[in-house]
């Protein structure tokens, strides 16, 4: 009991020095956040949650590609600034056309084929992947589990249990860390963001790559976001003038003559990968519901406390923290794995703020939301242009169906619903197949009423 209280008073008295630490100036050193984990401890979580991805991804069957992507992530990887004697680097190459790429805790990164086909030059491919090393070596994903774990962690750490039987990430996700696209493993904060790309640049430019491209790909990406969409700006949010604050790191380098950005063999492994055939379909989930079926809600309760907000839930669900307030709840089997390694809802619910960029009222947030989401996802459609107002939390809320494709088949019926707060717009999204949300709408319903905002 006394390690453990020992352990938390260090926890909340660095937490609380954190917050006074003005912004990093240009050209200075980028230091980690405190960090429950040891570097040890990162390893092992990286290993075992790149053990379970390539279960769940197309990894590239091109030994060309694949030596090629591998040998950039390498000489990146090479530099001091990586801490590659720390930490266990790898660099493989996967079928997805999105553009993106991701790096787990300790070391395992993975590259979509759709950043290689995106980059007009080896420079910018090297730039992202030098954005994912910095995240590893400033240990963003277990900073971020510890600052949002301070009463579990300190107590699982001091008693051993961590690292137990069952593996590393089984015990993280008795304490709600799951792996996925809302994992706090893998969002981070805009401040994460901005310290991977000032080491990201650094490390590149070690590397003997002109961070300037990691600057113009940013820009480019940054253009198209309004057409395409990309998906590395959904998972890495912008942390404000990303451009510029590259651009104002680079006169801070040692000066170099960087190496020319090999055209001639980044041409042709753009080639190869245009001419990959399509992504074969992966094998069922085991935790995919049979027939649509989920198991029965339970009839006792529990409490998820964010910051702002509460709410109850079934005591047999999984609640998912991601970054900044958010969360995903619902039954194991209606949270599947997706192609990218990120994980899908089809049963359960999502909880987030969205903060608007012109509409300020409600009904034109919730609007902009809207576009926001489709834009992410071609499929959904606004199933009733209706809106209804309801109260949540003692607060006026707005009501939406949306619609669009389950990942377990047929059609998914999801229902937006939004309430003006000063943190921005909290939305939550309850999401079921068609066939099966008449079903589980009294639960929904409870998880309504039991909304608490702080």
């Amino acid at each position: 009991m006394r390690q453990w209280v020992r352990a938390l008073t260090l926890v909340l008295a660095t937490a609380a020095v954190g917050t006074m630490v003005a912004a990093r100036k240009p050209g200075s050193a980028v230091k980690p956040g405190f960090n429950l984990f040891s570097k040890q401890q990162d390893v092992q979580l990286g290993k075992e949650s790149a053990a379970q991805i390539r279960q769940q991804v197309h990894v590239v069957e091109n030994r060309e590609l694949q030596d090629y992507i591998a040998r950039i992530g390498r000489k990146l990887a090479a530099q001091p600034e990586a801490d590659g004697q720390s930490f266990e680097y790898s660099f493989t190459l996967v079928t997805d056309k999105s553009i993106n790429a991701f790096a787990l805790p300790g070391g395992p990164a993975f590259v979509h084929t759709g950043l290689l086909s995106a980059a007009d030059n080896e420079g910018q491919l090297a730039g992202v992947v030098g954005h994912e090393i910095a995240h590893v070596a400033m240990r963003h994903g277990t900073n971020q589990a510890s600052k949002a774990n301070l009463l579990q962690l300190p107590a699982a750490l001091a008693s051993g249990v961590l690292g137990g039987g069952g593996g590393l990430i089984g015990q993280l996700a008795q304490l709600g860390i799951g792996l996925g696209a809302n994992s706090i493993l893998l969002k981070y904060s805009r401040d994460a963001e901005s310290d991977a790309d000032a080491l990201g640049a650094r490390i590149m430019s070690a590397a003997g790559y002109n961070p300037i491209e990691m600057a113009r790909f940013f820009e480019k990406l940054e253009a198209e976001g309004g057409q395409r969409g990309p998906q590395f700006l959904s998972d890495h949010p912008n942390p404000g003038n990303r451009v510029k604050a590259v651009e104002q790191e680079i006169p801070f380098f040692p000066r170099r003559a960087y190496d020319a950005e090999h055209s001639a063999e980044f041409t042709r492994m753009k080639a190869l990968v245009a001419k990959l055939p399509a992504a074969r379909a992966l094998p069922a989930s085991r935790n995919a519901p049979q027939g649509g079926a989920i198991d029965p809600p339970s009839r006792s309760a529990r409490t998820y406390r964010a910051r702002t907000y509460e709410i109850a839930y079934p005591e047999n669900w999984r609640a998912i923290e991601g970054n900044e307030e958010s969360v995903t709840i619902g039954p194991k089997q209606g949270i599947i794995g997706s192609q990218s390694g990120q994980e899908q809802v089809g049963y359960g619910a999502i909880l987030s703020y969205y903060t608007p960029q012109s509409q300020r009222d409600l009904p034109g947030a919730t609007n902009e939301l809207i576009r926001n989401l489709r834009s992410t996802n071609a499929n959904m459609v606004v199933a009733s242009q209706s809106q209804r107002r309801v109260r949540v939390g003692g607060a006026n809320a707005l009501v939406t169906n949306l619609a669009s494709g389950s990942p377990f088949g047929g059609k998914e019926k999801d229902v937006l619903v939004t309430v003006s707060r000063p943190q921005g717009l909290f939305y939550m999204i309850l999401v079921a197949p068609e066939r099966d949300f008449a079903a589980l709408e009294g639960v929904f319903n409870q998880m309504l009423q039991s909304i608490r905002f702080q």
